[in-house]
C-alpha cells in the first residue's frame, strides 16, 4: 500500500471514528490506508486528546521545516563524492560523519541516492563502487527463474547449525568461469576448515560438472554431507549428485552469493594464480592441484594460523 499524506478531512474523520469506538485498525480500512499510519497519527500528534485542528496544524509545521537545504549543498555533494573517489563505501562515509560527530550527517541511503543521481546525469561516482550495479538486486531475484534446476531445494530448508562451522561435511560449491563459459573450475570448498577441491571442466554442461563434482567428493564421502551450490544450470544434476555421495544438497537464493561467503571468498584466492580471461583449457589438472595445494597449506587467521589441510584432515581422521 503506497503511503500518503493525511489531508485534513480524513484527520476530521479519524477524530469522529474515535469518538465511535472504533478501534485504529477499523479506521485505517475505513480510511483506506495502513493502520501504522493510523498508530503514527495518534501517537505524533495527540497531546491532550486528539484534535483534527491541532493535528493539521503541527502536521503543516513539520512539513515546512522537513527540508533538509544542508544535503542539496555543494560542499557536502563535493565532499561525500571525494571519499567514493577513494573507494570509501556509502556505510563507511555515513558511520564516519556519526564518528566525528559532524554537524552535518547524511545516511549510506543518501549517498546511494547521490550516486544514482550522478549516474543518471552522465557522472562516473558508480564506477568507484566496489558492488556496481547491485541497486534493484533484491527485487531482481525475487523474479529470477529457477526452472532449469528441478527439484531444487532452497537454502531455507538448510539445518541452523550449518551457519556455525562446528563440525566438518558441510561444502559450498561454484565455478570459475573464462568469459561466457569457454571453460573453467568447478569449486568445492569446505566450511569448518575452508579446504578447497578444484575441477577442470572440458566441457561446460551439467553432465560434466556433475562428474566432476563426483570424482573430488568421492575419495572422502565421509566427510561430505550437505552441499550448497550456486543456481547455476551447471547443477542441474544436483539429485544425480546427491544419491551418488549420499549427502544432502541445498541452493542459495539468487543474487546472494554471500550465502556462500566460504566459496566466494576461495574462489578470490584463485583469481591471484588464474586472473579473469585465463583459458582454463589450456591448463593441466596437475597444474591446477599444485595451485589447490598452495592454499590448502597456506596458514588462515581464522582458523588460529592452522592451515585448511591440517584443520580438515586432523578432525576427518580422527573421526574415524
Amino acid at each position: 500500500m503506497k503511503y500518503r499524506q493525511l489531508t485534513q478531512t480524513q484527520r476530521y474523520q479519524i477524530s469522529a471514528l474515535r469518538v465511535a469506538g472504533k478501534s485504529q485498525r477499523q479506521i485505517a480500512a475505513m480510511l483506506g490506508c495502513h493502520n501504522s499510519t493510523i498508530s503514527r497519527e495518534l501517537r505524533r500528534n495527540s497531546v491532550y486528546g486528539y484534535e483534527p485542528e491541532m493535528a493539521q496544524r503541527q502536521a503543516n509545521t513539520r512539513r515546512r521545516t522537513a527540508f533538509k537545504r544542508h544535503k542539496r549543498v555543494q560542499w557536502l555533494t563535493d565532499w561525500v563524492s571525494e571519499r567514493l573517489k577513494e573507494h570509501w563505501s556509502p556505510e563507511q562515509i555515513a558511520g564516519f560523519m556519526l564518528r566525528m560527530n559532524i554537524p552535518v550527517q547524511v545516511s549510506h541511503q543518501w549517498v546511494y541516492d547521490l550516486i544514482h543521481r550522478d549516474r543518471l546525469l552522465g557522472g562516473r561516482l558508480w564506477r568507484c563502487c566496489r558492488h556496481r550495479n547491485n541497486r534493484g538486486r533484491k527485487r531482481r531475484a525475487k523474479e529470477a527463474g529457477l526452472g532449469k534446476i528441478p527439484n531444487r531445494v532452497g537454502i531455507e530448508c538448510r539445518p541452523n547449525e550449518i551457519e556455525r562451522r562446528a563440525t566438518l561435511g558441510h561444502w559450498e560449491g561454484d565455478t570459475v568461469l573464462q568469459g561466457h563459459k569457454q571453460s573453467g573450475l568447478v569449486t568445492l570448498v569446505e566450511r569448518r576448515s575452508g579446504y578447497l577441491l578444484a575441477g577442470r571442466l572440458k566441457r561446460f554442461t551439467a553432465n560434466q560438472t556433475t562428474r566432476t563434482v563426483i570424482r573430488l567428493l568421492k575419495p572422502i564421502r565421509g566427510a561430505a554431507k550437505t552441499l550448497t551450490l550456486d543456481n547455476g544450470s551447471e547443477f542441474a544434476e544436483h539429485e544425480h549428485v546427491a544419491k551418488e555421495l549420499d549427502l544432502a544438497a541445498y541452493f542459495c537464493d539468487p543474487y546472494c552469493s554471500g550465502q556462500r561467503g566460504t566459496n566466494e571468498n576461495t574462489n578470490g584466492l584463485l583469481r591471484q594464480y588464474y586472473p579473469k580471461g585465463t583459458n582454463f583449457a589450456k591448463l593441466s589438472q596437475t597444474h591446477i592441484n599444485r595451485v589447490v595445494e598452495q592454499l590448502n597449506n597456506r596458514p588462515r587467521k581464522r582458523l588460529g594460523y592452522r592451515t585448511p589441510a591440517e584443520v580438515f584432515w586432523g578432525e576427518y581422521s580422527g573421526a574415524l
